[in-house]
This record gives structure tokens, C-alpha cells and sequence, in this order.
């Protein structure tokens, strides 16, 4: 899938399907070309074992980030893809030192506790609380591992004098804090303590940066329904809950007469972190009216394998805002135990993160879900799903302590 001159030959009485895709990230301060990478690599890898073909090339003009796929998949598809990005914002809010993020931790662990919302999730999924959890206890772990090597230097010192004894311990905590977090890139402690205190910094807010970016992204998708079949909006991990108040807005302000199937995929989703807390009113609100629109199809796809999303649960449902007339979203699973070889699985399955981002790669042992299909084939998302049943195991339990709107 190199970036080579498109090897499927041009019939002109051949209909060419069009899609333009709007990838939404999460909480992710990388630049965007990961994304593309990711689908380079991933996709050459799917259409070898499913036996299509794909082909990706550099996006046509200049403007924002993203990428062209042609491919065969029974019929020619094109496909044009963008990606929305916030990575900058994520940047700025990860721009707190050591001790700014010793604050966070305590008003995130308040803000979960005191609302109640922590124990509402925890009645949810095991999986995306411990790895909420396990930020907050590595930096106590390390906190405490400072504390105890400056006691230990502090009376090493104190036998030749008190005073030095004083400055070797003081001295020590910031070296060994210091050293913790110029390691983070293999544990994540920092990482994922700015990701849950970003949310939960304004009780569920959406941050006024985070506003703006966002009405940025509705233009933009709004000003794409026109010369194509369908407009696929993909939201994964937190991007999940911005792409629904995202469509939201779209929707409310009113679609043109005439406009192409309009779509959204959410993958790896969160929504429970934000939308169980008090002040996520905006969120609670578009999940409930979301959930009853005409105008699109909204797939949620999550895996019980996938310990960072909350697997098969309903985030209108569980939530607590489902309307009587709810029709999305349609609640599947990647089923990662089945989609994957049990060599494949067993290489993964400790793997964390990297199992995050699976809904976005290969599998070996593809079911309904393929992510390059869906993205890059000639289907739209409602009619790939229109007789899919949803997944037995969904969890639908209105569970969130907070439901005002």
C-alpha cells in the first residue's frame, strides 16, 4: 500500500463508490501522520488476507491532514480522509511539570469521588477503571519511592550533620521524580493522569479550547456533504464523545435538502468517564439526541478484550438518557478472542494499548468488522449493518448517578 500510482484500471462505465472519512482521535498527543502509517501498514496487511486491494496515495491540495485510498473490493471505491486534529491542545494540557501533576491527580481523584461516579463505574467494566486507577497508584508508588530514599539519605547524612542530612534528602525527591517521568514513555503514569484530568477538570465540561476546535470540525464535515455516497464520521477512544456532541451540532443546525449518507462509527469508546460526571450536561444531552436522529447510522464497536473501553456498553443507555423513541447506536463487538489467531491473540492479549488501537488494524481471522472495508469499500456503514443483530452481551443498565441535560 506505498504511496505508488493507483494499479486499478479505470473503467469508465464502472460506478466509482465516494467516501470522504473524518477521523476523530483520543486523547493523543502524537502528530497525525501515525494515523496514516497505521493505515499504510494495517490496511496492506487486511486486503492480503482478505484478497481486495488497496491503494493509498497523498491527499489531492493543500488544507488540514490526511490521505486518498483507492480500492477494489468487488466494486471501485474511492475514498478521501481526514483527520481532525486536537493533538495540539492535548500537548498544551500535558504541559504541567511534576508537581502540577501531583495537583491533578487530587482534584481528578475528587472529582470521580466526591460525584459519586466512581463507584457508578466501577459497576460498569473492570477493564477501563483499573487503567483509570493505575495512573493514580504509579504516581503515589513513585511518590512513596522518593519519600523513602530521602528518609534513608536524610539519616545516612544526619551522622555527620543534620543540616546535610536535611539538603541530601530534600535533594533527592525531584532527581528521583524526575528520573520517573523521563521514563513515562514505557509506563504511561503521566500520560493517562492528563488524559482522565482533562475530562474531569471541568466536572465533565468540554474545556472552552476544546469548544472551539470543535465547531471547527462540524464546518469542516458540513461543508463535505456534497460529491460523495457517504460521509463516514470515526470517532475512537475519547474522540467517541466528541464526534457525538460533534454531530449533534450538525444535525441541529440542519442538513442540506439533498446530502449523502451520513455515518458514524465510534471505536473503543469511553463516553462512561465523561458522561457519568455532573457538569457533562452537553454530553448527556447530544447522547440522547443523537440516539433517536433519522438523518445517520451509528455503529458502536468495542471488544471485552479491549481493558481501555467500556465493551458492549450502551453509553445512551448506560448513561441513564436513552429517549422513547432510541434507535442508535447498534452495539457490536470486535470480538477480539475470534477475530484473532489464538498465536496473534496470545502476542496481544497484554499488550494494553496496542489492543486499543486493534479496531483500527488487521485481523487475521476477520468477521463483520473490517475496518478497511468499512472505511475504503463499496458499502455504506447502514447498509454493511442493516441486518446485523446487536451483541447479546450489551450491557444497557442506566448506571450514571448524574442524568440532567
Amino acid at each position: 500500500m506505498e504511496q505508488t500510482p493507483d494499479p486499478i484500471p479505470d473503467d469508465p462505465a464502472e460506478r466509482v463508490f465516494r467516501r470522504k472519512v473524518f477521523y476523530i482521535p483520543g486523547y493523543d498527543p502524537i502528530h497525525p501522520r501515525r494515523y496514516r502509517e497505521l493505515y499504510r501498514k494495517e490496511g496492506a496487511a487486511q486486503a492480503a488476507i482478505s484478497g481486495y486491494s488497496l491503494t493509498l496515495m497523498p491527499r489531492k491540495g493543500g488544507g488540514p491532514y490526511g490521505w486518498r485510498v483507492k480500492s477494489k473490493i468487488g466494486t471501485r471505491t474511492e475514498a478521501e480522509f481526514e483527520v481532525l486534529v486536537w493533538s495540539d491542545l492535548v500537548r498544551s494540557s500535558m504541559e504541567q511539570g511534576i508537581l502540577g501533576t501531583y495537583l491533578q491527580l487530587i482534584r481528578t481523584s475528587w472529582a470521580y469521588i466526591g460525584s459519586g461516579a466512581l463507584f457508578a463505574l466501577m459497576k460498569l467494566r473492570k477493564g477501563p477503571m483499573i487503567a483509570a486507577l493505575y495512573p493514580i497508584g504509579l504516581l503515589i508508588l513513585q511518590l512513596l519511592l522518593a519519600l523513602l530514599a530521602a528518609r534513608g539519605l536524610f539519616d545516612l547524612g544526619a551522622l555527620l550533620h543534620p543540616a546535610l542530612g536535611l539538603v541530601m534528602g530534600l535533594a533527592v525527591i525531584p532527581l528521583i521524580l524526575r528520573t520517573f517521568r523521563r521514563h513515562d514513555n514505557k509506563v504511561f503514569a503521566y500520560y493517562l493522569m492528563h488524559d482522565y484530568a482533562y475530562s474531569a477538570q471541568s466536572g465533565g465540561a468540554n474545556p472552552a479550547e476544546l469548544e472551539g476546535r470543535m465547531a471547527e470540525f462540524a464546518k469542516r464535515i458540513r461543508a463535505s456533504l456534497a460529491d460523495c455516497d457517504e460521509v463516514l464520521v470515526v470517532g475512537h477512544s475519547s474522540g467517541a464523545h466528541l464526534a457525538v456532541s460533534i454531530l449533534s451540532d450538525m444535525i441541529r443546525a440542519g442538513l442540506p435538502e439533498r446530502h449523502p449518507a451520513l455515518a458514524f462509527l465510534s471505536l473503543g469508546q469511553v463516553v462512561p468517564m465523561v458522561s457519568f460526571l455532573p457538569k457533562a450536561r452537553r454530553l448527556r444531552r447530544d447522547l440522547a439526541y443523537l440516539s433517536a436522529r433519522p438523518e445517520l447510522t451509528w455503529i458502536d464497536v468495542t471488544a471485552p478484550g479491549d481493558g481501555c473501553a467500556f465493551a458492549l456498553c450502551d453509553p445512551v443507555s448506560v448513561t441513564g438518557v436513552a429517549p422513547s423513541d432510541k434507535r442508535w447506536p447498534l452495539i457490536i463487538s470486535a470480538a477480539f478472542t475470534q477475530t484473532l489467531s489464538p498465536e496473534r491473540w496470545k502476542e496481544l492479549r497484554w499488550r494494553f494499548f496496542r489492543l486499543h488501537f486493534q479496531y483500527l488494524c488487521a485481523f487475521d481471522r476477520p468477521g463483520d468488522y473490517d475496518y478497511f472495508q468499512i472505511t475504503a469499500g463499496p458499502q455504506t456503514l447502514a447498509d454493511r449493518y442493516r441486518d446485523r443483530a446487536p451483541s447479546k452481551s450489551r450491557i444497557e443498565t442506566p448506571l450514571s448517578p448524574w442524568r440532567s441535560t
